[in-house]
């Protein structure tokens, strides 16, 4: 048997794709607003969306928060915040990886799971697809695999019968989708950049929150001591101060950071975290430069003087 060929139970022509390979971010949880300060680039896709025969595709740079635009689409028609023609869809998050290869009932009929997917889009109605890294649709890697998926796929997108949204990075949309003029005809390029320092700031400022819930741990801070450090983190992290191997951009390295802070709270069980928790996660993040660390901690020291002695904190 193929080695790509899962066998699974299920009656002949009722395997769905959707349900046991996608998730719906449209019925997500989501504790805070996952795209903030992303407006233009949410209306860019909608409008995207709204135009006959045409799908839209997110270009960026790693760790910019392409994923984040599509969820904070979803958030938004959870709160009902978008045109009347798309109130009431869903986005579905499929994996390019979960559609390689075939399932196989247990009667031995094999189907390309592509193909389930394809089929099983004509039949539904008010779905928006979501599919991160999409440039593997058109990646000849797959190509051992007997998978031509932006063949399988541009029917349905001429049609506009499949509603899609992609994700890939700059360097892998130069690379493969460029070279595909066909499947590149149903799409309109969204161009998502860096966020600044201040809106990365911002960002920091809304997504706090959500790490509290995660990990248990408040952060005891006024909103003035907090945005002071949220920006000391931000400009930490900048773009001449990262590891050039690393390529994290704004703002995960700087939520990344953050989250260090409060991965040092929970390992030492403690449900506040403190000065020195964030110390230690700027000590040790492996995404900035050893020097800049140097002359950042010295920097961070004097900043956040009267918080280590009200706190009694040993920074070493």
């Amino acid at each position: 048997m193929n080695e790509n060929t899962e066998i699974i139970n299920f009656d002949n022509n009722k395997f769905s794709v959707l349900e046991n390979y996608g998730e719906n971010l449209t019925k997500k949880t989501y504790l805070t607003n996952p795209a903030i300060c992303r407006d233009k680039e949410i209306k860019e896709v909608i409008l995207t969306l709204l135009t006959p025969e045409k799908s839209a595709m997110l270009v960026g740079k790693p760790g910019i928060g392409k994923t984040a635009i599509v969820e904070g689409i979803a958030y938004r028609m959870q709160k009902g915040e978008v045109p009347d023609a798309i109130k009431g869809f869903d986005i579905i998050k499929v994996n390019v990886s979960s559609l390689l290869g075939d399932v196989q009932n247990e009667s031995g009929v094999k189907e390309n799971k592509l193909q389930i997917l394809v089929e099983e889009l004509k039949t539904k109605e008010n779905i928006i697809l979501f599919i991160d890294e999409a440039h593997l649709l058109v990646s000849r890697n797959t190509t051992n695999l007997n998978v031509d998926f932006a063949n399988m796929l541009k029917p349905g997108l001429d049609r506009g019968t499949i509603k899609m949204i992609g994700a890939t990075t700059t360097e892998e949309y130069d690379q493969y989708i460029l070279r595909d003029r066909a499947f590149l005809r149903r799409f309109l390029k969204v161009d998502v950049l860096e966020p600044t320092i201040e809106d990365t700031v911002k960002i920091l400022m809304g997504t706090y929150p959500k790490l509290e819930k995660q990990s248990g741990v408040v952060i005891p801070y006024t909103d003035y001591q907090k945005e002071k450090i949220f920006r000391f983190i931000v400009e930490y992290t900048d773009e001449y101060k990262r590891i050039y191997e690393i390529g994290n951009r704004y703002p995960d390295i700087a939520i990344t950071l953050l989250g260090g802070a409060f991965s040092n709270a929970v390992f030492e069980n403690k449900n506040i975290l403190n000065i020195t928790h964030i110390y230690n996660a700027l000590k040790n993040t492996k995404n900035v430069y050893p020097d800049a660390i140097k002359k950042g901690l010295i920097e961070f020291k004097e900043q956040f003087k009267d918080i280590i002695l009200e706190e009694n904190a040993n920074l070493s």
